[in-house]
Order: structure tokens, then sequence, then C-alpha cells
């Protein structure tokens, strides 16, 4: 296929790495001209996955260029910027994978529903699962779940992205493939806090199956289907994304935990964590829904500064402990 991968970051270079492995004729787009230039040299991303060779094969373009009409578009930029970079592509795009993992923070809407607004009639759906960048790239035997309504836009994708080390199943259940994979992120940065607290894994355990129940209770409220929140691309994204310091998110919370500011971690991290934005997104969808989640209202109130993580620990502890406790 001919394939555009929107996002020259960690994630969309390894998903070209990946589809280019495959066969693909992919062009890599991406903001920084520059980098891309050096890219297009080099053929490496020295600046995210400096140790991994981008194959020969790959194209570069930066948003705004001209480049072929794809038969399949993949977005891996972050979830804050979708919007704006598709208003700023041109051509038609009849197959539209969204690989970002979060929710708009304005209007808490989800990736496939924002993409929906931008390019109406596009075919569009979702896929995700425990898939951290470094270990797609390596071969890691991986496994992810694209998610459409149309039944052979998902066996496309499917057929697209799988290989020996990356096995893709298929679902129609879109809403919930894109809450867990959005959701588990505001988890991950909570389990990094517990273990920067110095806490073991019981509170850790405790914290994530609590979380995951929260999440999955969220889902239904919105037509998902539980099943989704107990396979890969709920719970297996969760543990992976919640217990491995390649997690971008798990990173962050275990800086705050550590006694660092949101903004030190942040700047620290270097890249984009996508619980923070996701998390008042979702405490807005919870409140819309009539759905109590206070594992993920005591990881906002942290990120807003309302409390602190020992705070927030205490808390939750405390069986009176309500919603409105946290966000007051």
């Amino acid at each position: 296929m001919v394939v555009s991968v929107l996002g020259s970051g960690s994630w969309g270079t390894a998903l070209t790495i990946l589809l280019a492995r495959n066969g693909h004729e992919v062009t890599l787009v991406g903001r920084n001209k520059t980098e891309l230039t050096d890219m297009g040299e080099t053929h490496h991303n020295y600046r995210y996955l400096p140790e991994f060779e981008i194959p020969e094969s790959v194209h570069f373009a930066s948003f705004g260029d001209t480049i072929r009409h794809p038969e399949m578009t993949v977005i891996a930029v972050p979830s804050s910027t979708v919007r704006n970079v598709l208003s700023s592509i041109s051509g038609k795009h009849d197959l539209v994978v969204v690989a970002s993992k979060g929710l708009e923070t304005e209007s808490s809407k989800t990736m496939c529903q924002v993409v929906e607004e931008v390019l109406p009639g596009a075919h569009i759906g979702i896929l995700s699962g425990p898939n951290l960048a470094v270990e797609i790239a390596r071969g890691v035997p991986t496994i992810a779940m694209a998610a459409f309504t149309n039944t052979l836009a998902a066996e496309m994708v499917r057929d697209a992205f799988m290989c020996k080390t990356f096995r893709v199943t298929t679902t129609t259940d879109v809403i919930g493939v894109e809450l867990a994979g959005a959701l588990k992120n505001v988890l991950a940065i909570g389990a990094g806090m517990s273990d920067g607290l110095g806490f073991g894994d019981n509170t850790k355990g405790a914290f994530l199956s609590r979380g995951l129940l929260e999440m999955a209770k969220l889902g239904l409220a919105m037509g998902a289907s539980m099943e989704t929140f107990l396979g890969p691309a709920g719970v297996g994204d969760l543990f992976a994304t919640a217990a491995s310091k390649l997690s971008r998110n798990y990173r962050l919370g275990r800086a705050l935990g550590e006694g660092h500011t949101l903004e030190a971690a942040l700047k620290d991290l270097g890249q984009v964590a996508e619980g923070v934005p996701t998390s008042h997104a979702a405490g807005a969808l919870a409140l819309r829904h009539e759905v109590e989640m206070p594992i993920f209202a005591a990881v906002e109130a942290v990120l807003r500064g309302k409390i602190t993580p020992t705070q927030a620990v205490g808390m939750l502890m405390d069986r009176g402990s309500r919603m409105g406790d946290f966000l007051g």
C-alpha cells in the first residue's frame, strides 16, 4: 500500500519502520524540516529512535508538502495537535488509522470523533494495544487491535500491519479501544507516582485494578464493551504502560512521586505525556456521564497542584472520599 504516517516522533517512526519492513511505500510526514532532511540523509531518527535504521524505501515530507495520494493515512501525532495537523494537510484520505492515544482537552472528544469532523467520509478507526515504540522497532513480539465500524477497513489495516512480530486482531468496538488507550495513560502516571513515593506492588496493584474498573465503567456508559477493557487494548496496554520505564507517562508520574513539580518533570521528559491533558478530559467525561471515578480524580488533582501525591494516597485510602473531595 501507499501509506502516509503523520508524526515523526518515536511512535510515528516506529510505525514507519514496521510498515516499510512489511513492504509498503511509506512517507513519514513531520513538522521539523531540518530533522526530516537529516532523516532523509541518514535514515535514522537520532532524536527519538537513534539505534534503529529507517528502511531506505521510506520517503520524508513536511506538513503542507504535496505527497502521493495515500491509500492509508496513519495519525501518530500528539492528540492535542491532531485537529490542526489534519486541517493543514491536503488531498484525499480514504482510510485513516488513528494511532494517537488521547482525548481532545477542550471538547473531551475521542480522536476518531475529531478526525471524522475534519475528514468526513473517510473510513476511520484506531490501532491500539500494549505497543511501546522502542519494542516495536526492535521486533519484540507485540499484539494490537484494529477497531473500525467497517469490518473490511479493519481487515485491510490488520493485513497492512501484520507480520511475524506484530499480530493484529480486529474489533468493531471503536469507542472502547479509544477510551482504553487514552485513559490508561492517566493510570500510568498514577502508577509512576506510587513507585516514586516508594510504595510496593500491593499499592500499585490496588491502584491499577480500581483504575481499570473505573475505565470500564466509563466505557460501558459510553457504549463500549467490557470485553475490550479485559483484552490487549485495555488491561494489556495498561499493564505495559504502567509498569515500564519506557513509558513517558510512567516516568512523569514517578518524577512527581519523587517530589518534582509537573513543570520540571515535563521539561526533563522532553516529550509529550498524553496522560496530562487526557486527565482533564476524562474528568469532564465522568461528570457528563455521571460515572464516579475517584482514582482518576485523584491523579487530576495532583496534576492541577491541588494536592500532593502523598495526600492523594491518603484520601483514596479513606473509604468516605468522593470525587468532589479532590476537585471540589
